[in-house]
C-alpha cells in the first residue's frame, strides 16, 4: 500500500472516530471535508496549467440554491440539497466554463475573479431575495428522511461527507488517468501538439472545468447545510483566495492532498483564531510560506517523493 492510501484510510477513519471522544469537532471536520473537496476541483485546473482566482462562485451558487431551495420547499431532504448545489455548480460551469476556457494564464485567472465578485455585490444589494450582506438562514431539514437533533444530525452530515470525499477522490483520480484527463493535463505541457493529433484542448478544458464547478457547488451545499446560514462572503475573493491556499498547501500529485490541505489549513485557522484573535491570518501566511520552502508542491507530493526514493534505493 502506498504512502498515499495510508493517508487516505488515515484521515477517514479519524474524521469519522475523533468525535467519538471529542464531540465538538464534528463541525471543523465538516467544514475541512468542504474545503476539500472544492480544492480538488481547483486541483483539476491547476493540472491543466490553469488557477482560478473566483472558485467561490460556484461554493456561493450552490450554497444560496439550497437555500432558496429550503425556503420553497421546507420538507426536502439534506441529501436532495447536496445534489441541487452539485448540480447548481455542473449548470453554471457549463454556461460560464463555455467562453472562460477560451483564456490562459492571469486572463483565466482574473475573469473567474470578476464573474464571482459580480456575483458578491448581487447578493448584497438584493437584499429582499438574498437577504443581503446578512444573509439567509437554512432550516434544518430530515436527512435520509428522518427528522435529527443536532448533534444526530451532524454526526450523520459528517458520515456523509467523508464518503462522498472517498467516492469523488476516487473518481477524480480515475477521470485524470483517463484519456480525457490525460489531454487536460497536455494543456499545460504542449497545447498546440494536442491539437495536431485531434484532440481539442477547449473540450478538454472546458470537461475538467465543469467538474471542477460541480465540486465546488456541491462544496457550497455542504457548507450552507453545516452553517445553517449563506452569506455573500462565500462568494468573496477571499474564500476563492482560501481554496486555493488549501489546494497549493496539500499538493494536487493525488486527491488526498487536497483533503490533507484542507484539515491543516481549517485546524490552524480554529487554534490560530482562539489563542491568537488578532493574528490569525499571520499564522496561516507563515504556514504558507513555511510549506513553499519546504515541500514546494505540496504535502502530497512529499508522499509521491519518498515512495519514489524508496523504489529507487529497492
Amino acid at each position: 500500500m502506498t504512502r498515499a492510501k495510508i493517508a487516505v484510510v488515515v484521515l477517514a477513519l479519524a474524521a469519522l472516530l475523533l468525535p467519538i471522544a471529542l464531540p465538538w469537532i464534528k463541525t471543523p471536520l465538516i467544514m475541512a471535508t468542504a474545503f476539500g473537496i472544492a480544492a480538488l476541483g481547483i486541483s483539476i485546473l491547476i493540472i491543466s496549467g490553469q488557477i482560478s482566482f473566483g472558485h467561490a462562485l460556484y461554493v456561493c451558487a450552490g450554497g444560496y440554491i439550497a437555500a432558496f431551495a429550503v425556503r420553497e420547499w421546507a420538507f426536502l431532504d439534506s441529501a436532495v440539497l447536496l445534489c441541487i448545489g452539485a448540480l447548481t455548480g455542473a449548470v453554471l460551469g457549463v454556461i460560464i466554463g463555455s467562453f472562460v476556457v477560451r483564456y490562459r494564464g492571469i486572463f483565466f485567472g482574473m475573469l473567474n475573479l470578476a464573474l464571482s465578485m459580480v456575483l458578491f455585490a448581487v447578493l448584497g444589494k438584493f437584499f429582499t431575495y438574498t437577504g443581503g450582506t446578512d444573509g439567509l438562514r437554512l432550516e434544518r431539514t430530515p436527512f435520509f428522511g428522518v427528522a435529527m437533533a443536532r448533534d444526530q444530525f451532524e454526526t450523520v452530515l459528517l458520515v456523509t461527507c467523508v464518503v462522498l470525499a472517498l467516492l469523488l477522490g476516487w473518481l477524480v483520480q480515475r477521470y485524470l488517468r483517463s484519456v480525457a484527463g490525460q489531454a487536460l493535463a497536455a494543456v499545460k505541457t504542449n497545447e498546440t501538439r494536442l491539437e495536431y493529433v485531434g484532440i481539442s484542448a477547449y473540450q478538454a478544458m472546458w470537461i475538467g472545468y465543469i467538474i471542477s464547478a460541480t465540486l465546488s457547488g456541491l462544496s457550497g451545499a455542504m457548507f450552507a447545510i453545516a452553517q445553517g446560514l449563506v452569506t455573500p462572503e462565500m462568494g468573496y475573493w477571499v474564500r476563492s483566495g482560501e481554496i486555493v491556499f488549501v489546494t497549493i498547501l496539500g499538493g494536487v500529485g493525488h486527491p488526498v492532498g487536497a483533503f490533507i490541505g484542507a484539515g491543516i489549513f481549517e485546524f490552524v485557522k480554529l487554534f490560530a483564531a482562539a489563542y491568537l484573535t488578532g493574528a490569525w491570518q499571520m499564522v496561516l501566511g507563515i504556514v504558507l510560506i513555511a510549506m513553499v520552502f519546504l515541500a514546494p508542491r505540496g504535502i502530497c507530493a512529499m508522499l509521491e517523493t519518498n515512495k519514489s526514493e524508496g523504489r529507487d534505493r529497492s
